[in-house]
This record gives C-alpha cells, sequence and structure tokens, in this order.
C-alpha cells in the first residue's frame, strides 16, 4: 500500500517537476486545489490518516490540534528555511521528523532581494514609478527624489548566517563599512574576506546607515527584536529592510516611526500578521512592501520544493530524512 501525503499547495509539480512526479509515483497524494490559504479546520482534516504531510510557512501554525488529527505522521516537511511554523515540541514528544529545505540558492536569491529592497527605498523607485503611473511626474526637478547615498556609509547586518554573509558579500563593491550582529561569531577568516566586524545589536542600531534583519523568528527571543526602543536608537537617516519573518518587527511601532519620519524609510517583504498589515503601513510613502518574494527566483524555489519532497519521501519510507530539524523524545 502507498504511503498516504497531503500537501497544502498546488504548483509543486510546475516548481520541481522530476522531484514531483517521484513523490506522485510513490505515495496517494491529496493536494490541497484552492489559490487560498488553507485554514486550521482544513489542515486539520487533511491530515487525518496521512503519513507524511507538506506543508509552507504561510500556513496556519502547526500546532498539537493539527498533530494529534494527524496521528498517523511520519513526518511534517516544511518547504522553506523556516520552521517556527511548526509546534516542534509536541511532534518531537509524539517522535515525528520535522524537516526544513535549507539550500545555498535561497540565500543567494535572499540576499539580492536584500540588496533590490534596500535601494528600492533608498532611491525612492516605487515612490517614483507610482508618481509617473499616476501623472504626478511633470519634469525634471533638481530637488525631486532625493535619495541616500550607498557608499561609505555602514551597513548593519542582523543575522549573519548564509544570508546575511551573502549580503555581505554583494555589498562589497560598494565600499561600505559594515557590521554584524550575531550571537555567533563568524570565524576569522570570513569576517577578513568579507571586511566585516562583529558588534552588539545597540552598537548596530546606533551606527549603520542601512539595517538588514535576517534572523530566524524565535519566541521569546528575536519576537520583537525591534520595537520602539530599538528603532529610536536608528539615526534619523538610517533604513530599516526585513526579510527575515515579519514578527520579528514590532509593526505597529515601526508604522509610528516612519509616520514621525524618526527614520528615513523601510522596505519590508515579510509582515507581523502575514498576509494582513498594520493600520496606516500601507499609506505611508517611505516604505516599500513585497508580498514575501525574496526568494521568488526558478533556482532557489526548485532548489527548497526540491529538498522538502526529498525530506518527506526519506520520512515515509521510514528514514531520517537529510534535514530533520528536531531531536525525537
Amino acid at each position: 500500500m502507498k504511503p498516504k501525503v497531503f500537501v497544502t499547495r498546488k504548483g509543486l509539480d510546475k516548481i520541481a517537476p522530476d522531484d514531483y512526479r517521484e513523490m506522485e509515483k510513490e505515495c496517494e497524494l491529496e493536494v490541497f486545489s484552492s489559490d487560498r490559504i488553507i485554514e486550521k479546520s482544513e489542515l486539520m482534516k487533511g491530515v487525518k490518516g496521512k503519513d507524511g504531510v507538506l506543508i509552507s510557512v504561510g500556513d496556519p501554525f502547526f500546532d498539537k490540534d493539527i498533530i494529534e488529527a494527524g496521528s498517523n505522521l511520519k513526518v511534517i516537511s516544511t518547504i522553506g528555511v523556516a520552521f517556527s511554523h511548526i509546534d516542534i515540541e509536541t511532534a518531537s514528544a509524539k517522535g515525528i521528523p520535522v524537516t526544513n529545505s535549507p539550500s545555498q540558492d535561497i540565500a543567494s536569491a535572499v540576499a539580492e532581494a536584500t540588496w533590490a529592497l534596500l535601494l528600492a527605498v533608498t532611491k525612492r523607485i516605487v515612490e517614483g514609478d507610482n508618481d509617473v503611473r499616476a501623472g504626478r511626474f511633470h519634469g525634471w526637478g533638481p530637488a525631486d527624489y532625493i535619495g541616500a547615498d550607498i557608499p561609505e556609509c555602514t551597513l548593519g547586518i542582523v543575522g549573519f548566517g548564509r544570508i546575511g554573509r551573502n549580503v555581505a558579500k554583494l555589498g562589497k563593491g560598494w565600499d561600505l563599512r559594515i557590521l554584524y550582529t550575531d550571537e555567533i561569531p563568524a570565524d576569522e577568516k570570513t569576517e577578513k574576506e568579507l571586511n566585516v566586524k562583529r558588534v552588539p545589536l545597540e552598537t548596530t542600531l546606533k551606527e549603520a546607515d542601512f539595517i538588514t534583519l535576517h534572523v530566524p523568528l524565535i519566541p521569546g527571543k528575536t519576537h520583537h527584536l525591534i520595537g520602539e526602543r530599538e528603532l529610536s536608537m536608528m539615526k534619523p537617516t538610517a533604513y530599516l529592510v526585513n526579510v527575515a519573518r515579519g514578527p520579528v518587527v514590532d509593526e505597529k511601532a515601526l508604522v509610528k516611526c516612519l509616520k514621525e519620519r524618526r527614520i528615513a524609510g523601510a522596505a519590508l517583504d515579510v509582515f507581523e500578521n502575514e498576509p494582513e498589515l498594520s493600520e496606516g503601513l500601507a499609506d505611508l510613502d517611505n516604505v516599500v512592501l513585497c508580498p514575501h518574494l525574496a526568494s521568488a527566483t526558478w533556482r532557489a524555489r526548485k532548489s527548497y520544493v526540491s529538498l522538502a519532497i526529498q525530506n518527506m519521501l526519506a520520512g515515509v519510507r521510514g528514514k531520517t530524512p537529510p534535514n530533520q530539524v528536531n531531536e525525537l523524545k
């Protein structure tokens, strides 16, 4: 009898067709066919009697109720690097492997998008595009759309894993001073190659002209890592870019800060209550808003969908998945 697998997102066959066909051949698939995000009740129904489940970071929190509804689960495989949307403690207690799908292709894509967002907000690209489309551009003026200079400024990178390091690597051509904040210091060779210096978060906030966020969402640790207090430390000319997780930033505090022009601007690819926005955020002209697209290149998406499928297949085969993130009790 084929193992039964529930998939919460359609379209994976177009992203990683070879891996999908392998899964389709080996497993009995049930795919949630709607274009909208699956609801918790539908997810609970979907996992019943299933051996494996393939989920995504945008799905409802995979909590104790859902895990208990999927009493036959042998693996919970998520598409993407993050796994904060899964109740790891409950899954581990029930002996269910949880897997993620990290890849260097994702790190590269997100780092590229980080720079795209930084340039978009500092050069006022989106604001200018909106004005042109709305007929508000009436000709060049010397004082129009003045943004920030990049060279000889300070870049602050919060979270110096693979993505943060790629951001630093891409920043080498800008003649920047680069600071980074991370609990774990990079090795001396990496720091020398990338010309970076490790400093406390407060130093990064106070001294950086551009701050990019690349930390995982860890309850009680990085939730609201950037709040009212931290925003008040930033220069009034500074910019904040978040490509990490929405709740890393206190969005209401950020809206207030941007409204009062206490920092120059922000660019967000993720939101605290995604896909909902905090009141007033969409009305601001000093923020660039993107729909969680930082990893959206064909190479990156194929890479992590492929990894997620292979993790899931290993789990239903009774093997240890290559990207298991939890220790089983």
